[in-house]
């Protein structure tokens, strides 16, 4: 069993690339991946895509890619000659019509045009390597490694929870057969006595026996106790399960529930009530822990 709770990260550093991979991911009913990343990183989306699919069945996953290139050796030099000699060109024509005496060294005015960040620009190269690429999707492969061994252990917490409160369930599904019989027994020897109060010996034993079948029938909660007992055996079932189960648990809870509301519904005993209300606490307790299981 897993959460849809996790959060993994990791980091390569090397002299030419700086790549961190940050994922976290919270409950929701069906897979959502977004990415952030920067443009260099978006012809290995579908990539990364895939690969979440194929670790994370549910619930939203935020990726953040960061990358950087280190060392002067992702640098490259641009010169804007075009502008350098444009405006070399109307100096030297302007001094040559109105000042013929004056000096013109252009190696001089080339070299103060240097320091100008509007005629040259160190950028990073643009290209990306195939080298690039692979280091991207292996460290995110890393990446989700951890956040799926880190949904993986507080799914660990959340099935220990759930197996307690199952066995909660089931002992108070035992603690209700039992008290069902006796109370049968008792309401038909109360039923029997207050008739005979009533009648005396003019009592019809067949007449007797036919009403007391359709009372105990309308409160008869016997099939909806097997229910709940096949219920609780798939629920211990699934808790064991490795593959994802959380919309199967949802579904079941959902169908433990209607049982248990119709007990309720079908009996008058206080102490069925009160049983039936210690189950809907437990089974509200296993249905919020249930919406963060994958």
């Amino acid at each position: 069993m897993k959460s849809m709770t996790g959060f993994g990260k990791e980091s390569f550093l090397n002299d030419t690339y700086q790549i961190d991979v940050e994922i976290k991911s919270v409950n929701q009913r069906f897979l959502d991946i977004q990415l952030r990343m920067p443009k260099e990183v978006n012809p290995y989306e579908m990539a990364i895509r895939q690969m979440m699919k194929e670790t994370l069945q549910r619930g939203r996953i935020e990726v953040y890619i960061n990358s950087n290139k280190t060392g002067s050796g992702n640098k490259e030099v641009l010169i804007h000659w075009e502008l350098i000699h444009q405006l070399l060109g109307e100096i030297q024509q302007e001094l040559t019509a109105n000042y013929p005496q004056a000096e013109f060294d252009p190696v001089k005015n080339i070299n103060q045009l240097l320091n100008n960040s509007d005629y040259i620009e160190v950028t990073e190269k643009q290209e990306v390597d195939e080298a690039f690429g692979l280091l991207v999707l292996d460290v995110a492969r890393k990446a989700v490694e951890r956040i799926d061994a880190s949904r993986l252990q507080e799914g660990q917490k959340i099935q220990q929870i759930l197996t307690t409160y199952s066995q909660d369930f089931i002992d108070l599904v035992h603690t209700l057969s039992g008290f069902v019989a006796i109370y049968e027994k008792d309401y038909r020897e109360k039923f029997e006595a207050r008739l005979n109060d009533w009648l005396g010996s003019q009592v019809d034993e067949t007449r007797l026996l036919t009403e007391l079948a359709i009372l105990l029938e309308k409160g008869d909660i016997h099939e909806e106790l097997d229910r709940l007992t096949i219920h609780v055996d798939k629920l211990q079932e699934l808790l064991i399960q490795s593959e994802p189960v959380g919309r199967e648990l949802d579904f079941l809870i959902q169908e433990m529930n209607r049982e248990v509301n119709t007990i309720g519904s079908k009996s008058s005993p206080i102490e069925i009530k009160n049983i039936v209300v210690q189950m809907k606490t437990i089974l509200e307790k296993i249905r919020e822990q249930i919406q963060n299981v994958e």
